[in-house]
């Protein structure tokens, strides 16, 4: 992606990115992982996570890794864990497959609230979640229904694409790689969204794979579980 100044980042096209690495408050980098991190290329860091995410480790990361020349993104857990300082853009998740209308619209509603309607909307992107594996907490946690074909996953991709005219439609599959042939579907039910694509993704043939089909993908639990060199074979590999 390049340099850029700081100033600007607002103006910049989120849309053009195409690798985005997704770091957790509540799991520990070890020491020069960011600077491999911030020097592989990756378009923007994602500050994310479903379990134990609070003001204070959200803040711990941001000041981690606010000196690099990376567009920082928060998507938050819950109202209770925004953070705006030192952040340039929030993607906000309404989870279409919830079973909670909590997930789709509730939580947003308490957050402007809370906020008094001072929301900085020109840093605000909405992002419908499609949430597609069972077993990861952002699932147990919303309650989502996974069992979805691929037709029903195309639909929620049209209604959030153009019914709701969300900028980003997200398929995850936190923790587990996905099924190709479904994000394939989505690719091919978007128009004007954005598609992200997030889970499993450790190496450079399954980035290149789901890079065939979405936007965006999101590197996430490779960076800790491999570290930052599997990171930087998968930005190669999609950009």
């Amino acid at each position: 992606m390049g340099m850029y100044n700081k100033g600007t980042v607002i103006a910049m096209k989120w849309k053009d990115w195409v690798h985005v690495t997704k770091l957790d408050p509540d799991k520990q980098l070890r020491p020069g992982d960011i600077d491999a991190i911030a020097a592989s290329g990756t378009d923007a860091l994602l500050l994310s996570g479903t379990l134990n995410v609070t003001k204070e480790n959200l803040a711990a990361l941001e000041k981690q890794v606010k000196a690099y020349n990376l567009p920082l993104v928060l998507e938050p857990a819950s109202p209770d864990a925004v953070l705006m300082q030192g952040i340039d853009f929030v993607f906000v998740p309404s989870v279409l497959n919830s079973a909670e209308v909590q997930w789709v619209v509730g939580k947003h509603r308490l957050w402007v609230q809370q906020q008094k309607q001072r929301v900085p909307w020109d840093r605000v992107v909405p992002e419908a979640y499609i949430v597609l594996n069972p077993d990861s907490s952002v699932a147990k946690v919303t309650k989502s229904s996974c069992s979805l074909t691929a037709e029903e996953v195309a639909a929620y991709t049209v209604v959030a694409d153009h019914y709701f005219h969300f900028p980003i439609v997200y398929i995850e599959y936190s923790g587990t790689y996905g099924d190709p042939g479904v994000v394939k579907a989505a690719s091919d039910a978007i128009d004007k969204s954005v598609l992200y694509y997030g889970g499993g993704i450790n190496s450079a043939e399954k980035a290149a794979q789901m890079a065939k089909y979405a936007d965006t993908i999101v590197v996430g639990n490779a960076v800790y579980e491999q570290g930052p060199s599997v990171l930087k074979a998968t930005v190669d590999a999609v950009q």
